[in-house]
């Protein structure tokens, strides 16, 4: 008699069950370092393949996006630079705030050297790029090598787990972050104009 009362409660209870591993899957932080890992490795493979132009197809695919009777049309690639990357952005400007005002870099001092840091490995590579590119018409793009990857950074940091020590870990990413900011600016301020 309970199973006609419920019929569907092993569907759900299984449903249920593929949802907590799923959730539990995508908040080990190692394991979605694995998958972005693989990911470039597969995908820098396949930009150097035969399969190029349908990759290149598949990124320029256009997608709507729509709530109501708001809509707009982006490519695929654009979704993600442009929306997925300012959701990412934003947690880990987040998760730098909380460090500033409750954690680890509440100090000044402490927050001092990785910005300085970052200074110089934005100021480094443009200094390498121009000794190798001084006089030539690719001279103009010394502003590329400025920025690191800042989720390849924090990938490695979460591959590394807890065997790297708090305070290593908020410095590297206070380093990687500082990095993409000012990598940002001066693309912003030396490139926005084209």
């Amino acid at each position: 008699m309970e199973e006609l009362k419920h019929p569907y409660r092993e569907e759900l209870h299984n449903q249920k069950k593929r949802w907590f591993q799923f959730v539990r899957f995508t908040q080990s932080s190692t394991k979605a370092a694995g998958i972005m890992l693989v990911a470039a490795i597969l995908a820098l493979a396949v930009a150097n393949s035969v399969f190029y132009d349908g990759f290149l197809a598949f990124w320029h695919a256009g997608v709507l996006v729509q709530v109501g009777d708001f809509g707009m049309e982006m490519t695929l690639s654009h979704v993600i630079n442009d929306v997925l990357m300012a959701i990412f952005f934003l947690l880990v400007g987040l998760e730098i705030k909380y460090e500033l005002v409750a954690g680890e870099l509440t100090d000044i001092r402490n927050a001092l050297l990785p910005i300085i840091a970052a200074l110089g490995g934005v100021l480094a590579p443009i200094g390498i790029y121009l000794f190798f590119n001084m006089g030539q018409e690719t001279a103009g793009g010394w502003g590329v090598p400025t920025a690191t990857d800042i989720a390849f950074a924090l990938g490695v940091l979460a591959l590394l787990g807890d065997k790297i020590p708090n305070g290593l870990r908020v410095f590297l990413s206070t380093l990687a972050v500082a990095d993409d900011i000012i990598a940002s600016l001066v693309i912003a301020i030396f490139y926005g104009h084209t």
